[in-house]
């Protein structure tokens, strides 16, 4: 059964939550859309949930949408992803894209419910991370370039921490 998290911004004006069979964070992405929204350590920790179950509290207006443009061989189009934030404090709070319809990927910075710790790590885009950034990427991590092999679910049924 999935798994409800809750989460908020920083200022306490919209809260929302959702069902996850995936409460674990474990992806790591250095991309520098993630790493100049969200900050932390020149990363940003996604986690997915199911696009039906997501319920926002708050005004719909301090709700705000982002779509980064995304440099692709000297050209840059427009991502389809709809990046969330708070008006009022900035806050990320999950990323949409219509391209996967059944999910939605809060920040792991905007769950307030507790998260378990993952026994493994995925790094991800690291050729755009920033140059003062050094990885700590373990024996039983994995780092890639471009994105993992495996889905968020495989990775999470591999190890034995999907939330049925």
């Amino acid at each position: 059964m999935p798994e409800t998290l809750k989460g908020s911004c920083r200022c306490g004006a919209l809260a929302f939550s959702l069902a996850s069979h995936t409460p674990v964070p474990y992806q790591l992405c250095y991309c520098s859309i993630c790493r100049k929204q969200q900050g932390g350590g020149g990363y940003a920790i996604n986690l997915a949930g199911l696009a039906g179950t997501l319920a926002l509290e708050g005004e719909e207006s301090e709700l705000g949408l982002y779509r980064a443009a995304i440099e692709e061989d000297g050209g840059c189009r427009i991502s389809t992803g709809e990046r969330r934030f708070c008006r009022r404090c900035g806050a990320g709070l999950w990323l949409y894209d219509p391209d996967w319809p059944e999910l939605v990927h809060p920040f792991a910075s905007a769950i307030d419910s507790p998260l378990p710790v993952p026994p493994h790590r995925v790094h991800l885009m690291l050729k755009d991370k920033a140059s003062w950034v050094v990885p700590a990427i373990g024996p039983q991590d994995e780092a890639y370039d471009g994105y993992p092999r495996l889905s968020i679910a495989a990775w999470h049924r591999r190890h034995g921490l999907w939330a049925d």
